[in-house]
């Protein structure tokens, strides 16, 4: 029997735990997962290549000293099913993946709105419907979770250890091609940028996956994601900070987020300096190519790798890329593409936010809602929910979306920066009458009943 869509909706403000696991077994795993998988990789291709009597390398380059995070924060993390949607929304608004050329892609979060399940007395974990999908459609399921999941864990364990900052996460797909052409090479899924106005940022590759089979799937996807977070070092060789991680979503078990990280001292980008062009100078595509540089020894000569090095005469150009790709991903979570356009180079996808877009999937940025007293301006979503027409909100804070649409990113991290500590914590809203999220970045994603 499908459960009521009022009954689905309080279901979606319900706070419930996620638990969390991060020791130096988890590390030994993983060690021995990506032998494992080096093993088998060397296997296959020497059945494939036995005329060829050259030896071949065909282990993967990984993220070396994975340990596990510090201070983790305990062993849970108590969020509601809107909560991870909202993440996994904004994290999915510039994949460009589906008819919508890149105007909708966040609604895509919704088709998990009864996949969880869980109260504040228990751990979440997949509903009846959860289940039922992952039979069919498990590794699309699976990852996407994974990402929120992964995502919402690496917000809470950052804005921890780094509380003068905020915490951005934009698409590392996106934000590498404004300057490497590449492709089918490994790359992170996200970079979290950890940031404060006039100073200089953090920037950390996130490689997340998730999966509902057990335990030892996930360690030999924590050991894949550290080959994806490996091809990108900003600053000095193998000094860049990362994080991975592995979501399990078993169907008789409960959520667990399986995380390690690497330490370093590179990820910083330089400090602004005065006479730079700053946040809301355009971009165009630059043609960098895809290679890390090795430190060399002596008199040997200059080596290097396949990835994508950030130097550090790549700083301030990094710095604008991510805050403008962010910027990006805020005004199409709003469904606002032309003020999209302005943020992407042409390689990045600047032209899927103009022109035309699918009649069932596209998105205007014309619908507003005042929410916990703050006006929200967006673009709304309608379908059915077991039944019953349900309307969906994602949207802005009116002024700051005013700032994003005139190009005003520096004035926007400054107000977002001074109002980091002042949004509302509820995940409901008696007056919209459905679960509400407002995060701290200015964006709202909220659902109710369509009277």
């Amino acid at each position: 029997m499908l459960k009521p869509a009022a009954n689905v909706l309080k279901d979606l403000a319900q706070y419930s735990n996620i638990s969390l696991r991060s020791d130096s077994s988890l590390v030994g795993a993983v060690v021995t997962a990506a032998a494992h998988d080096d093993e088998q990789r060397a296997k296959k291709q020497a059945e494939k290549d036995t005329k060829d009597k050259d030896d071949k390398d065909t282990a993967l380059r990984r993220k070396p000293g994975l340990k596990p995070v510090p201070a983790w924060g305990g062993r849970s993390i108590e969020i509601t099913p809107w909560d991870v949607l909202h993440v996994l929304g904004r994290a999915i608004a510039l994949s460009r993946r589906g008819a919508a050329r890149g105007l909708a892609e966040h609604w895509g979060a919704l088709k998990y709105s009864q996949a969880l399940t869980g109260d504040t007395r228990s751990f979440m974990k997949l509903s009846a419907e959860g289940k039922m999908t992952a039979e069919h459609y498990k590794n699309l399921q699976s990852r996407e979770l994974g990402i929120g999941f992964a995502l919402v864990a690496a917000q809470r364990v950052l804005t921890q250890r780094y509380p003068d900052r905020v915490v951005s996460i934009v698409p590392a797909d996106t934000t590498l091609s404004a300057g490497w052409s590449a492709r089918g090479t490994y790359r992170p899924q996200y970079f979290a940028e950890l940031w404060k106005p006039g100073e200089p940022s953090l920037v950390l590759p996130i490689a997340c996956k998730g999966n509902h089979s057990n335990a030892a799937r996930s360690y030999s996807q924590l050991a894949s994601a550290s080959a994806h977070v490996e091809t990108v070092h900003i600053g000095p060789w193998n000094e860049t900070p990362v994080f991975i991680f592995s979501t399990e979503l078993p169907p008789d078990g409960h959520v667990t987020v399986h995380a390690l990280c690497a330490l370093g001292r590179g990820g910083w980008l330089s400090r602004p300096h005065a006479e730079s062009e700053g946040l809301d100078v355009k971009l165009s595509d630059e043609n960098y190519f895809p290679e890390i540089r090795l430190p060399t020894e002596s008199d040997n000569p200059p080596s290097s790798v396949t990835g994508f090095h950030v130097t550090p005469e790549r700083y301030e150009w990094f710095r604008r890329v991510i805050a403008r790709t962010d910027a990006a991903g805020l005004t199409a979570f709003a469904g606002d593409g032309g003020a999209t356009t302005q943020y992407l180079t042409d390689r990045q996808g600047a032209k899927n936010f103009t022109g035309f877009a699918h009649a069932a999937a596209g998105s205007v940025q014309d619908v507003a809602h005042t929410l916990f007293g703050i006006r929200f301006t967006g673009t709304d979503h309608v379908f059915r929910l077991n039944g019953t027409r349900v309307e969906a909100f994602s949207g802005v804070a009116d002024d700051l979306l005013h700032l994003l649409a005139e190009g005003r990113v520096e004035q926007y991290r400054r107000e977002i920066y001074e109002r980091r500590s002042s949004w509302p914590s509820n995940s409901s809203n008696v007056s919209w009458n459905g679960p509400v999220s407002v995060h701290p970045d200015g964006t709202v994603l909220a659902m109710r009943l369509l009277s």
